[in-house]
């Protein structure tokens, strides 16, 4: 790598190489910071292909599938080497593309990788077999010279993980239990989780364990706790007595509120009756029949003429030399006609004053006309 950087300028290759070591240093721990890192330094070195390794082994660590297909790549043919087939394989997986993973084991020369390239590229084809569902195949590929070889070697662990692995899902749950064993007394740094899947296959889970120590610790102070439960439910029954009594006297108050306001309605209802409200002819006594007023100004006008005629009559018997009339007796006589008038229609109670003065208006169309005495 230090030879790379010689080609670049001093301060550009010392920060090129401090994003470097960054990115080397938190891979483990913050693989998005790592691989910003990594980018930084390909913005200033591009052409340096350490810095595209960098990119695309941070890339891949996040799970940039995609962006660390691209710079391995890139890294393979500038350099022309094939350290990183593994990688590639495992990224085509994630991708949902198994088939290509297989044709980068295929292609691969296996005797210019090492032997940690070459197990890691075998494990990762065995697994895209079993993503098309070749389990028997994949088993098939794992029983490799290496598998019961160098159990001290960092991959060994790795392997028989696959192994046992690919035997359960074939189906071989205790073949796959022994070697799930032999994984983890080879797991040293704890790689894998092969003693957590042993327990699983025996029917032991650590979250079944801690719910039970929970348990253990709650059991002491289980019969303070029942108590104050009772007590708490006592209480909360108590409270909903209350609670229903008191919604009882509320509904009562309602109720009779409720009846006092129908008793105000009915109440205005009758004041509105009897301040004049519409009353059917049928439930009153009054005499509602209309006034003929035709006829009433006919009787009033027979009785002017029969009181004009009197008045002729005496002027004629009169002396001559009496004097006439006053105007007050014709006046009089007037008002007497209207009375009769009036008399006349006894069943309209109600109309008895618009009888009056529609009598004294037929009353005033006749004039009495006096006559002289003849000589």
């Amino acid at each position: 790598m230090r030879a790379e950087l010689l080609t670049l300028a001093r301060d550009i290759a010392d920060k090129v190489a401090r994003h470097l070591v960054a990115a080397g240093q938190i891979i483990d721990e913050d693989a998005e910071l790592a691989l910003q890192h990594a980018i930084a330094a390909r913005r200033l070195a591009s052409r340096i292909a350490v810095v595209r390794e960098a990119v695309g082994l941070a890339a891949y660590a996040a799970g940039d599938w995609t962006t660390a297909i691209a710079e391995l790549r890139t890294y393979h043919r500038m350099t022309g080497r094939q350290t990183h087939l593994a990688e590639l394989a495992d990224c085509e997986r994630a991708l949902g593309r198994p088939e290509r993973a297989i044709d980068l084991y295929r292609g691969a020369d296996l005797e210019k990788l090492d032997k940690s390239g070459a197990i890691e590229l075998l494990i990762v084809a065995a697994g895209a077999r079993s993503d098309l569902g070749q389990h028997d195949a994949a088993v098939a590929m794992l029983q490799v010279r290496e598998l019961t070889a160098d159990a001290d070697a960092e991959w060994a662990a790795r392997l028989r993980y696959a192994y046992a692995d690919a035997l359960l899902a074939a189906g071989r749950r205790e073949e796959a239990r022994e070697w799930f064993t032999r994984a983890a007394a080879a797991d040293d740094e704890g790689l894998t989780d092969a003693a957590e899947r042993l327990l699983e296959l025996d029917g032991v889970t650590l979250e079944d364990e801690e719910d039970e120590a929970g348990d253990e610790r709650t059991g002491a102070t289980s019969g303070g706790a029942g108590e104050r439960d009772a007590d708490t439910r006592a209480a909360a029954e108590d409270g909903d007595d209350e609670d229903d009594e008191f919604e009882d006297d509320a509904d009562a108050d309602a109720r009779l509120d409720d009846e006092d306001d129908e008793d105000d309605e009915e109440g205005e209802d009758d004041e509105d009756d009897e301040d004049g409200g519409t009353v059917a002819v049928t439930d009153t006594d009054v005499n509602t029949d209309p006034v003929a007023v035709e006829d009433v100004a006919e009787e009033l006008e027979a009785d002017a003429e029969d009181l004009a005629d009197e008045l002729d009559a005496k002027r004629a018997q009169a002396p001559a030399t009496e004097p006439a009339a006053p105007a007050e007796e014709t006046a009089k006589a007037e008002p007497a006609a209207s009375d009769e008038g009036a008399k006349g229609d006894e069943g309209a109670k109600g109309d008895q004053g618009e009888g009056d003065d529609k009598g004294k208006a037929a009353g005033d169309e006749f004039v009495v006309e006096r006559k002289q005495p003849e000589a």
